[in-house]
């Protein structure tokens, strides 16, 4: 089984980001040997809190995995919270049958 992992990251301020996007490309590069990392064309993520609807533009990281530990992925999780400052953020898995 293979793994598809996905950050989503900000970008509303990819300036200062910088940084941290080149540290996350180089931290999962070497422990995953790659990754993609789609910055030209940020994402917009909204969604709704309480009556306001919330505006986010994101970066999204991906790297394939043969495996999936859990438990490295909620702490680096918690990790680039801390570094990006930001409540959350989405990590998701999906899992891929390579053609």
């Amino acid at each position: 089984m293979s793994y598809l992992i996905e950050i989503l990251l900000p970008a509303r301020h990819e300036h200062r980001n910088q940084a941290n996007f080149e540290l996350v490309r180089d931290e999962l590069t070497r422990r995953f040997g790659g990754l993609t990392l789609h910055t030209n064309a940020p994402a917009e993520g909204l969604w709704k809190d309480d009556d306001d609807v919330e505006l986010d533009r994101i970066v999204v990281a991906e790297v394939m995995s043969d495996e999936l530990d859990r438990s490295w992925w909620a702490a680096y999780r918690e990790e680039l919270e801390a570094r990006f400052d930001q409540d959350e953020i989405v990590v998701r898995v999906t899992e891929i049958e390579r053609l």
